[in-house]
């Protein structure tokens, strides 16, 4: 897809629109939700594995569909009701380790079913919401969306398939769609248990609760943490830019996060001594991840507003405030996950 520098440029407005979500109860779907239902008539279609209709509802009501993603009959009559489409229903890169049919099934098969039915019922807009994890590990940096797709993983493969797919139904069937890379998203309502657990949720709830930080390898791995409300403000700019329309952005802070500085950060902000071990790298890690924004600043005009520490900060606050997901409620948890992780 083409670089240089664009300028900015929106077209399509997303208000008064008619939206589904897919996978709209998860952590960035349901952010992205209550941002849309601001000013749109929002339906969710997730299959409940990982989201929660408790995410749900905190800008604005959203009407809920409870189907899988390749269901076609129900994604039909889901998009048939729509006038914009955005797309984040996923099976997570840890359970595509695992199971990588049902990865497939999903991430694949699933949007091929969705593309199928954003072309046949004529949406005015489709956002595909892919992954940094596409790229691989950083053959250079700032990655820029000229960078080699590489995926190290099942998930990353079957997300770039879905690029593929959407890029396909662009050139062959004129489906105006965008596609949007986001890097590591983190903040309010981001899994912590399970195989979607992601780092910072993790991390923040084991230095709460005087418990080791496990680090997975040497901790040099970097990420681009970006906080999700920025996130979803850029995927909707994306989805308004005609001028992204058969390409596709990433959406990032543009700033280079070790694993090891993270967990520091984290002690830090959270005043805990916890210690942090190493454990065995897991497979298919990405080494690093940087993200180039230059691309969604010169044609969004998108800026994220809050760094990591402030980030940290700030989801340090919310957990205050709901003390249901506090990790002094679960510390038998992190102590069984801790056992089951521990080095031989």
């Amino acid at each position: 897809m083409g670089g240089g520098v664009r300028r900015r440029e929106r077209a399509l407005l997303i208000r008064g629109k008619r939206v589904l979500v897919t996978g709209g109860a998860g952590f960035i779907g349901s952010h992205l939700a209550d941002l849309l239902a601001r000013d749109n008539r929002v339906t969710v279609l997730d299959d409940f594995s990982v989201g929660s209709e408790n995410n749900l509802g905190a800008t604005g009501p959203v009407g809920v569909i409870r189907a899988d993603v390749a269901d076609r009959k129900a994604i039909r009559a889901a998009v048939e009701q729509a006038d914009v489409v955005f797309h984040l229903a996923t099976v997570c890169l840890r359970v595509s380790l695992s199971d990588p049919v049902r990865t497939h099934h999903v991430n694949a098969t699933g949007t091929l079913e969705v593309l199928l039915a954003a072309r046949d019922c004529g949406v005015e807009r489709f956002v595909y919401v892919s992954s940094s994890e596409v790229y691989g590990s950083a053959r250079w940096v700032p990655m820029d969306e000229d960078h080699p797709t590489l995926p190290t993983t099942p998930y990353g493969a079957t997300k770039l398939a879905g690029e593929a797919m959407t890029f396909s139904f662009y050139h062959a069937y004129g489906l105006p769609a965008v596609i949007v890379r986001p890097f590591n998203a983190y903040g309010p309502r981001s899994h912590i248990e399970g195989p979607s657990g992601e780092v910072i949720p993790r991390f923040v709830e084991r230095a709460l609760a005087g418990r080791p930080m496990a680090i997975f390898g040497d901790g040099g791995q970097t990420r681009d943490f970006t906080w999700v409300e920025d996130t979803v403000r850029g995927i909707v700019m994306a989805g308004e830019c005609d001028q992204l329309v058969g390409d596709c952005v990433n959406i990032a802070r543009g700033e280079e996060v070790s694993v090891r500085r993270l967990a520091e950060l984290i002690r830090k902000v959270t005043g805990s001594r916890s210690p942090i071990v190493h454990l065995h790298a897991r497979p298919g890690d990405v080494r690093r991840h940087h993200a180039n924004v230059d691309r969604a600043r010169d044609v969004l005009g998108f800026e994220t507003t809050v760094r990591i520490e402030e980030g940290l900060e700030r989801y340090l606050r919310w957990l205050d405030g709901h003390p249901a997901v506090a990790p002094v409620n679960r510390i038998e948890e992190i102590r069984n996950w801790e056992a089951s992780t521990a080095p031989a």
